[in-house]
């Protein structure tokens, strides 16, 4: 129905009254879709804080965190509290290696599709020659703020959300293995991506990201292209950590990585700023892997992406 010059004329006014009141053409405003939040910024001082405890931790318990040892189920009980008061459900999985009893973590955050889960973890288990915190409290201590950042956020995303922490990576990967193997078809099947973050603040700190899923790798490298850091495919640590668990089974998989024993080259020194002909992490699986083996930037720009991983991948 068309309507006539004067009626018309008035409903002009009145709309142009309305969306002057309103500050924007209301078509514009019911059209538009939502906006999806941007992930916040992690604060380093609390991933620290968590590194803090981590140590003190060991200090308590002989040294370590190993798989096994009182520190590492000390480690268990400290990340598992937060997440209970951060409204997170919480379950923790036994399993038996080399003799001792094991455990994995596993936090859901409420809600979300859970035929479209998107996973977050890193192994919590150190070595039993020190207390392991680059590797690993640094990749564990991030994806727990980054839990943390989800609930003070109350994020609602459209994928359900899923972090966890393993045990038994140290011996091979025996705590993802196991709970990887006892999924149903249906549950690997709505996994829709993994994210593992294992050592992210070597002390001569490369920015490697995981060359394997195409969305996972991108998300990485757009969000440090952003921050103007380079970075390279990971291959000192393929298929050596707890993604491999998950890629075997048929899961999308991604994360980043910082270096472990292999040195740096003269190309990535002048790249990243670092020390060439050094180890990215000269304590790898050492005493000397304690908070003082931290590299601050690394841990912070590497908290920030995990943070911006989930958030855009989680929808």
């Amino acid at each position: 129905m068309q309507l006539s010059v004067s009626t018309r004329a008035a409903a002009a006014g009145v709309v142009a009254v309305i969306t002057l009141l309103a500050g924007g053409p209301l078509a514009d405003a019911a059209s538009a879709p939502p906006r999806t939040a941007a992930a916040p910024d992690i604060p380093v001082a609390n991933v620290k804080a968590h590194l803090s405890q981590l140590q003190s931790i060991a200090n308590a318990n002989g040294g370590n965190r190993a798989h096994g040892r009182p520190g590492y189920k000390a480690s268990l009980d400290y990340v598992k509290a937060k997440l209970d008061a951060a409204g997170f459900t919480t379950s923790v999985q036994q399993f038996t290696a080399s003799g001792r009893t094991g455990y994995n973590l596993i936090a859901d955050w409420p809600g979300g599709d859970p035929g479209r889960v998107l996973m977050a973890g890193a192994h919590l288990d150190g070595v039993s020659s020190g207390p392991g915190i680059n590797d690993n409290g640094s990749g564990s201590a991030a994806v727990l703020e980054t839990a943390l950042a989800v609930s003070r956020a109350q994020l609602r995303p459209v994928k359900h959300l899923r972090f966890a922490w393993w045990g038994a990576e140290e011996l091979g990967l025996v705590g993802s293995r196991y709970y990887v193997g006892r999924l149903s078809a249906t549950d690997r099947a709505g996994i829709d991506g993994y994210l593992n973050f294992d050592m992210i603040a070597s002390p001569n700190p490369g920015y490697f990201v995981y060359d394997d899923d195409p969305v996972i790798e991108k998300t990485f490298k757009d969000h440090f292209a952003g921050l103007g850091v380079p970075t390279e495919i990971e291959t000192e640590g393929d298929g050596r950590s707890d993604h491999a668990s998950f890629k075997s089974a048929g899961v999308p998989v991604g994360g980043l990585f910082t270096g472990a024993s292999r040195t740096m080259t003269t190309a990535q020194a002048t790249k990243w700023g670092g020390t060439a002909g050094r180890a990215f992490d000269r304590c790898y699986h050492s005493s000397c892997d304690t908070t003082a083996n931290i590299n601050d930037t690394a841990l912070n720009r590497n908290s920030d992406a995990i943070a911006h991983a989930v958030w855009a991948l989680s929808g």
